[in-house]
């Protein structure tokens, strides 16, 4: 009696000791929460055509990147226009080998998606140091060739009269032929046409460091060589521009002289 009565008795508080299960523990259980799945359905072609099944991510075509992005905020927001400047390296390497060799592929036709006014920005910044510069040094030597005792002497003039002439011809020109083509009922973008003046200037940079020569008779078939490549890239880009328009054919010309007039400005000016 006395032991059955020890062998009821409850040992989970006893030191040691085991506590028993019991069923409201083995009742409990972690429940996991629902994920949450989203169950994406074939894709079924119309008429009940057979579908391509379950598609994987793919890389936007070309066509879908070559578009631009309207972010036009204004005038005088900066945002607006850094569309412009949304250019990578092998666009404007690209663009600007173009420049040197006029008779290669349609400009407007690679531009049209993308037009760039790094152009305008840098590469006239670049020659408008360049002639400041080579300017004073290509005065120097050949007054040192013709006296030796000629001190150097650097002549701010010089920076003037680059920044008046390459800025004021680079915004102006472009602005005016965007201006007489819509009056004359042509379509016309300001923004392409600053794009293409301004990688216009980019064969006058090396043409700068050549006119250092102090040989005059060179430095004018150098000025004349590259003077002639810019005003045929503008004239033939501008041409194709303008296809089929034969009562604008003078724009052509007179875009040609006014390059030429750029050119013959540059040597007269800075190298005399």
């Amino acid at each position: 009696m006395e032991e059955s009565s020890y062998s009821n008795l409850s040992t989970s508080h006893l030191l040691g000791s085991v506590p028993a299960v019991t069923n409201e523990e083995k009742k409990a259980s972690y429940e996991v929460p629902e994920a949450n799945m989203q169950i994406f359905p074939p894709n079924n072609a119309s008429g009940g055509g057979r579908g391509r099944g379950y598609q994987t991510l793919e890389a936007p075509t070309e066509e879908f990147e070559q578009q631009p992005p309207n972010n036009w905020s204004g005038v005088f927001s900066i945002s607006s226009y850094t569309q412009y400047f949304n250019v990578d390296t092998d666009v404007v390497i690209y663009r600007l080998i173009s420049s040197f060799y006029p008779v290669t592929g349609d400009f407007f036709s690679k531009i049209d998606a993308n037009p760039d006014l790094y152009g305008l920005i840098w590469i006239t910044t670049t020659l408008v140091f360049m002639l400041a510069s080579f300017g004073n040094w290509a005065t120097y030597l050949m007054q040192k060739h013709s006296d030796g005792t000629t001190s150097w002497s650097f002549d701010v003039g010089y920076i003037n009269a680059a920044a008046v002439g390459i800025y004021g011809y680079a915004v102006v020109v472009p602005m005016a032929f965007n201006f007489l083509l819509q009056y004359l009922g042509s379509n016309a973008s300001l923004v392409r046409f600053w794009c293409m003046w301004g990688y216009s200037f980019s064969i006058f940079i090396p043409t700068a460091l050549l006119l250092l020569i102090p040989v005059e008779i060179l430095r004018w078939i150098i000025i004349l060589i590259a003077g002639s490549a810019s005003s045929c890239f503008v004239a033939l880009k501008l041409k194709s521009y303008i296809e089929g328009a034969n009562d604008l054919k003078m724009m052509v010309v007179a875009a040609f002289l006014l390059q030429m007039a750029l050119a013959i400005f540059i040597k007269v000016w800075f190298f005399p």
